[in-house]
């Protein structure tokens, strides 16, 4: 590699980490645990990182993955990935105490869903198959969304009308590989309409573009996140496709093989939107103790977006407050 050094040196990417829909889930949960007590069911894994989810079940939050499994009249708190219109139904025939942790830049796509199905167009929706957030923006208006699973994908489009065409997006997608996808589109309908804002978040870009202004100078990227985790995953290859050496996704430092750091002068390290930063800490600990001590934090934005609470927490814990 042309870029070794006698140097060892960390390139740590900033924004990298929680973004405010994580922030906000992760901290619904904690509440309703120390408003209500244990158990609160959760549906689906409320953000996609394992130690996030072994903690909170470790504080009495109890993981399904069916509305069905939550027992009649106990809560339930819906993940930040969103949920179909026939999940609130099922809960609500099952007598649910209902606290809706779906980010609103989520709910945001959800929304225009439901407005271009009303407007009967057909909607081009790119995404992950199976993804969460994908069969919870599909149940919107499933008889109008088509799911366009990447570029290659587009071949196998057929609409109604090419004439009312919008596209729509999965918020964590890759930037590029989703113009990717649009552009294809275009050519195969020229008529196709964007969205009215961006549906791919402020934090998957931020990140995106974070790991790719260390990417061409690591030898190696280390991205923290699990391997559900669809921002996650996408940093990795984005990495690649920017030039890094090479490029791997890990839970925490105790994935790490020593067997990648032979050879290696500067290694770039980044965290998914889902990831706290305690895991972090723990890579570049290991790091540390490899040789690699020095750390230079790469600014490329500031973040200062926060939610606030699901509104159904935020009247309990208000009933909660001491009077006087």
């Amino acid at each position: 590699m042309g870029r070794m050094s006698s140097t060892r040196r960390v390139l740590l990417a900033a924004p990298r980490g929680y973004c405010a829909g994580v922030d906000r889930a992760v901290i619904t949960v904690e509440k309703a645990l120390a408003l209500y007590g244990p158990p609160i069911y959760v549906r689906k894994e409320i953000v996609h990182n394992k130690y996030v989810v072994a903690t909170l079940r470790e504080k009495g939050a109890i993981f399904v993955d069916e509305t069905e499994e939550v027992p009649e009249g106990a809560i339930v708190i819906f993940s930040a990935h969103g949920v179909a219109p026939i999940v609130h139904e099922e809960a609500a025939a099952r007598n649910l105490r209902t606290i809706d942790a779906t980010c609103p830049l989520v709910t945001k796509v959800h929304n225009e869903a439901k407005r271009f199905a009303r407007e009967d167009y057909d909607i081009l929706l790119i995404g992950h198959e199976g993804h969460e957030e994908v069969i919870g923006t599909s149940g919107e208006a499933p008889e109008h969304i088509t799911l366009v699973d990447g570029p290659d994908d587009v071949e196998n489009v057929e609409v109604r009308d090419p004439s009312k065409v919008v596209w729509l997006s999965q918020t964590t997608l890759s930037v590029d590989e989703t113009n990717a996808t649009v552009d294809r589109l275009k050519q195969k309908f020229p008529l196709l309409i964007d969205p009215p804002s961006d549906d791919i978040c402020y934090a998957t870009q931020n990140r995106q573009v974070a790991v790719k202004q260390i990417a061409a100078e690591s030898d190696l990227v280390i991205v923290v996140g699990s391997r559900n985790s669809s921002n996650s995953v996408r940093l990795a290859e984005v990495a690649l496709e920017a030039g890094a050496g090479a490029s791997h996704l890990v839970d925490g430092a105790e994935e790490i093989e020593e067997s990648w750091l032979e050879g290696v002068g500067t290694v770039g390290v980044t965290s998914g939107a889902s990831v706290p930063e305690v895991l972090v800490d723990g890579v570049l600990r290991y790091l540390a103790e490899h040789g690699f001590g020095q750390v230079e934090v790469v600014t490329s934005a500031e973040e200062r977006l926060q939610f606030s609470l699901p509104k159904e927490l935020r009247r309990d814990l208000r009933a909660a407050e001491p009077v006087g």
